[in-house]
């Protein structure tokens, strides 16, 4: 689901310095392909008001191939190089200067591919080369999500603010909208008027 290619100059070891703007959506939604769910709609709408000049990163974290996550911290304490899919991940965040999840409500949580992909953070901080804590920490993390209630969305967009203060990214904030059935965002008219004003 890539609508655009990170920059070449992305590779793990290197840093990036300042660059112009590059938005990557980290869609998470479990839907089966082909299915457009509520928060990557709402995620789209939001980004049609970016201004042309801005490069985007689309991926689906469903259809990436993503090892589980294995804890090395208190056994080898560092993490081999990233390859596969995982490597375009690393790659595609590194590259951002704006990281949006995509992250529809599962089970008053984050859904199941996003946190694998949180829990690679852990061995991207850890990874010979990779200077991943402090490119983080030049980047900003907003999230845009639906669900059946505001309120009970609450707790994981707690989790996604604290691991952006963890790492010391700013944080952008969050969409939401009432999601459900596949369509089900677009009548909600307040969500739809305050995605055309995300980025402010």
């Amino acid at each position: 689901m890539s609508t655009a290619t990170p920059s070449p100059s992305a590779q793990p070891g290197t840093p990036l310095g300042p660059r112009p703007r590059h938005v990557l959506f980290l869609v998470s939604s479990s839907r089966e392909p082909g299915q457009q769910g509520n928060s990557e709609w709402l995620a789209r709408q939001a980004a049609a008001a970016l201004p042309a000049d801005v490069g985007q990163t689309w991926l689906s974290l469903n259809e990436l191939s993503l090892p589980p996550f294995v804890d090395l911290r208190h056994t080898v304490g560092q993490y081999p190089a990233p390859e596969g899919d995982l490597k375009t991940l690393l790659d595609a965040t590194l590259a951002a200067s704006d990281i949006v999840f995509v992250s529809p409500v599962y089970w008053f949580s984050i859904p199941a591919p996003m946190k694998t992909y949180l829990d690679h953070w852990s061995g991207w901080l850890r990874t010979p080369g990779v200077p991943f804590k402090t490119e983080m920490a030049q980047k900003t993390l907003r999230v845009i999500s639906t669900s059946g209630d505001r309120a009970k969305a609450q707790p994981m967009f707690d989790s996604y603010r604290l691991c952006a203060q963890f790492l010391g990214m700013a944080w952008g904030g969050e969409l939401w909208g009432k999601g459900g059935a596949p369509g089900a965002v677009q009548a909600d008219t307040e969500a739809v008027a305050q995605a055309a004003h995300f980025w402010r």
